[in-house]
């Protein structure tokens, strides 16, 4: 599947949207990826999970943790085409934690399940919490990467779209884009 083919997903769906957002990282951008547009459908989920999951395959990890609310979907559709076990962080206070009995066994080789990456803040403290509980990451697969491959995790890292959008310091906005009203439609 090329990247071109995965954006179609996208747009088929309504799923890349134009307009003035306020991304999750607080940056500002023109364009979103609203990834649960695009994976309501399942034929959607088990296309995009499986070109995921091939990439990640050679990592060998045993376990796929996502970080919630975004990564849920496609995390648990790539865990389910490796054939590994799937959980996930979830915030508590406005931080991401493992609850709900989730427990690594010491060494354990865990892959890391995003649906869009940015500045790649939840990755890492995804990344911090397998540490914490004695896993250890094997690498990051996300659907799309808006940093065009700037972001570093210290792991392999793969996705399926490669992208530099273009994305603004709320005092530093253009004024084409100032002059829109801003929309925060992601996870909180």
């Amino acid at each position: 599947m090329t990247q071109d083919e995965v954006l179609q997903i996208f747009r088929d769906s309504g799923a890349l949207l134009e307009g003035h957002f306020i991304l999750r990282s607080g940056l500002h951008s023109r364009q979103y990826f609203q990834c649960a547009l695009a994976l309501q459908q399942m034929a959607a989920v088990e296309k995009i999970g499986h070109e995921l999951a091939d990439k990640a395959r050679p990592l060998g990890a045993g376990t796929v943790i996502a970080p919630a609310l975004g990564g849920l979907v496609i995390g648990q559709e790539v865990a389910r085409q490796l054939g590994v076990r799937f959980i996930f962080s979830e915030k508590e206070e406005g931080k991401l934690v493992l609850r709900r009995g989730f427990k690594f066994a010491p060494g354990e080789k865990t892959l890391i399940v995003e649906d869009v990456v940015t500045k790649g803040g939840r990755v890492q403290e995804t990344i911090d919490i397998v540490h914490a509980h004695g896993g250890h990451v094997t690498g990051v697969a996300a659907i799309v990467d808006r940093s065009n491959g700037a972001v570093n995790f210290g792991v392999p890292f793969a996705s399926l779209v490669t992208l530099q959008v273009e994305v603004f310091k709320p005092d530093k906005l253009p004024p084409d884009l100032a002059a829109l009203p801003a929309i925060k439609p992601g996870s909180k």
